[in-house]
């Protein structure tokens, strides 16, 4: 220009080719630069606007590539918002229950190896079975008989009764209250109905508490068990010929 008779005046030097920057200029990173020279460092298209990094240039493409955190589901660049969970970064729109795919509300979600689970879906396959009703167990349980129980299916298998300061008696696997337990055990009295834990009168298929094995008719305690039957019922002796012969 000069040799056409034209003054020109010098820019700086530009901090790619290190020659005069006569013309138009870009003042970026603390430096000058032609605009043919300044950049992108990865692509080597030349840049308008761009993203800096450890004092290189880059064009958005390589930047976000590069340095934008990942979705853990998609794997995808992370541009605007970010959802974070479990430790990892996620499109707001990929976090999602693995079972069924709905994206997480109010309620939040439980994890399981790693994987997000809506609530749900995680006590469905994963939580312990009641062993009473078969549902999932969620917060308050009992453990009993070899299994877990939500307290109010915790019953008698026979009464459905709640058991009593927790005192039950097992049969088969299965919890019993003590009057269904003996029932099942034939220790129930046959004249009070409630169980034998001492000794006993075995008669008519029966067992008695002594005191309770007593005439139909007088009732007087059937000493040493000498007794004779009528209709299932016993009698002793005088009563029995009294009334029948």
């Amino acid at each position: 220009m000069e040799k056409m008779g034209v003054r020109t005046t010098a820019k700086g030097q530009c901090a790619s080719c290190g020659k005069c920057i006569v013309g138009k200029v870009i003042t970026a990173l603390g430096g000058t630069w032609h605009p043919e020279h300044f950049v992108c460092c990865v692509c080597g298209v030349e840049l308008k606007a761009f993203f800096e990094r450890d004092g290189k240039p880059f064009c958005e493409a390589d930047y976000q590539k590069l340095f934008s955190p990942r979705c853990a589901y998609c794997s995808g660049p992370i541009l605007q918002n970010i959802l974070t969970a479990m430790d990892r970064a996620w499109h707001p729109e990929h976090f999602f229950c693995t079972e069924c795919g709905k994206v997480f509300g109010s309620e939040g979600f439980l994890e399981n190896e790693g994987k997000p689970y809506c609530h749900e879906d995680f006590y469905r396959l994963f939580a312990p079975k009641c062993t009473g009703c078969g549902q999932p167990v969620k917060e308050n349980y009992l453990s009993a008989v070899n299994g877990t129980w939500h307290p109010d299916c915790f019953v008698c298998t026979d009464c459905l009764t709640p058991f009593r300061d927790s005192c039950f008696m097992e049969l088969e696997g299965r919890p019993l209250c003590s009057l269904h337990f003996h029932s099942r055990q034939g220790t129930l009295c046959g004249g009070c109905q409630t169980p034998i834990t001492g000794r006993c009168v075995s008669a008519m298929g029966r067992r008695f508490h002594p005191e309770h094995f007593v005439c139909a008719f007088c009732l007087r305690q059937l000493s040493q068990g000498v007794f004779k039957e009528r209709e299932e019922k016993p009698y002793c002796a005088s009563c029995h010929d009294k009334l029948f012969i």
